[in-house]
């Protein structure tokens, strides 16, 4: 298997972040959480790896989000 980038590395981080904390949520809206992180993480995976500069974007925007979504108050998405 080929070696990953930093910028694969921290997607990937990311990603496995966002999955623990949605199983932090309560358990009747997890599905929707792991749903939501899937589906997030899937409309970019034909992203070319090339594009460094939309990578780093999505990777603040992620954080951003993950930090929001990941306080106690926000119970559900949909």
């Amino acid at each position: 298997m080929a070696r990953l980038s930093g910028l694969q590395k921290e997607v990937i981080a990311l990603y496995r972040e966002c999955i623990r904390s949605a199983y932090k949520k309560p358990k009747e809206n997890r599905n929707h959480w792991v749903n939501y992180v899937h589906s997030e993480f899937a409309k970019y995976r034909k992203l070319p790896k090339k594009e460094f500069a939309t990578v780093e974007h999505l990777l603040r925007v992620g954080h951003r989000r993950f930090e929001m979504y990941s306080s106690d108050t926000i119970r559900d998405v949909h």
